[in-house]
């Protein structure tokens, strides 16, 4: 579990001193914790080049298919281990938004609701709030979680991006042309890059579709990689597209009619704890432009 651990945050960082930082290690415990998991699987899984690190395809596949495990055996862990605290709120996120919008903002969280206890559980696809027991859910989509109520937080704008390596090796310069190369897929977006061709007016395009990937930071991870073009959030990857790290072959961005939204229960929204979280969060969405007009937005799905 530790070299798992390690393997994970090193794959989400591409960074081992990240990694090391994210655990409360020592890079040199990551190193080791990951050289332990190498030689046990018989495979490299980071391409090594000074103090850089770059997930290999099998660490990006590896980490897409075991990740969810290992969150599901934290999940449980932590509330066997964990009492009942009337203070606390369960929310299922959508990974990627957990890990690189929702986490930075946390410690404004507890400074501004000291007294919030508020845990986090990763998931892909909606689910029954009455099997599942959380109080609330980031959500993707169209407001129609059925029994519940939903807060529109913000749109979000696709963009296609690879690494300036691939790029090099195939100078793409429109829709036409990138449409003979590798195209990365989502697995819970199967037709987006059918509707980005569609909106490029080339409704018709054979497309070569590529692996398929469970989580946009995977996503991410392989384009970065060189495994060819993804089509992503932009709000997802700024760290990215700010360091050069993923550039855009075809600079044309697409939203569509879904967003993301706040989904609970409805008897939830009565509660006092889960308002207070509630507006916190309408509050940093409408701080990044979202729905800074319309800051509190209320549905029935």
């Amino acid at each position: 579990m530790p070299a798992l651990a390690s393997f994970l945050a090193a794959v989400e960082t591409s960074s081992f001193s990240r990694a090391a930082k994210r655990m409360a290690l020592t890079q040199s415990a990551i190193s080791r914790q990951i050289a332990l998991l190498e030689d046990w699987l018989g495979t490299e899984l980071f391409e090594r080049r000074g103090r850089r690190v770059t997930p290999t395809p099998a660490a990006i596949a590896y980490a897409e298919a075991v990740g969810p495990a290992i969150e599901r055996v934290r999940s449980a862990t932590r509330r066997l281990l964990t009492p009942a605290d009337d203070r606390a709120l369960t929310i299922a996120t959508l990974p990627s938004f957990g890990m690189r919008w929702l986490a930075p903002r946390l410690p404004g969280l507890s400074a501004r609701h000291p007294e919030l206890l508020v845990n986090f559980a990763a998931r892909s696809r909606p689910f029954d709030f009455a099997e599942e027991r959380f109080d609330a859910a980031i959500h993707f989509g169209l407001p129609n979680w059925a029994g519940g109520d939903h807060a529109l937080l913000f749109n979000e704008e696709v963009v296609p991006v690879c690494s300036p390596d691939w790029l090099t090796r195939h100078p793409v310069t429109n829709a036409e042309e990138l449409s003979r190369h590798s195209l990365l897929m989502l697995e819970t977006r199967p037709d987006a890059w059918a509707r980005w061709f569609a909106a490029a007016g080339l409704p018709d395009a054979r497309l070569h579709e590529g692996p398929v990937f469970e989580h946009f930071l995977m996503l991410a991870h392989a384009a970065a990689a060189g495994m060819g073009v993804a089509l992503i959030p932009s709000f997802l990857i700024h760290p990215e597209l700010a360091s050069g790290a993923l550039v855009s072959p075809v600079a044309m961005p697409l939203s569509g009619p879904e967003a993301y939204y706040l989904v609970w229960p409805r008897a939830k929204g009565q509660s006092p704890l889960f308002d207070r979280f509630r507006r916190w969060l309408l509050d940093e969405a409408a701080a990044e432009g979202g729905n800074a007009d319309t800051p509190f937005v209320l549905g029935r799905g």
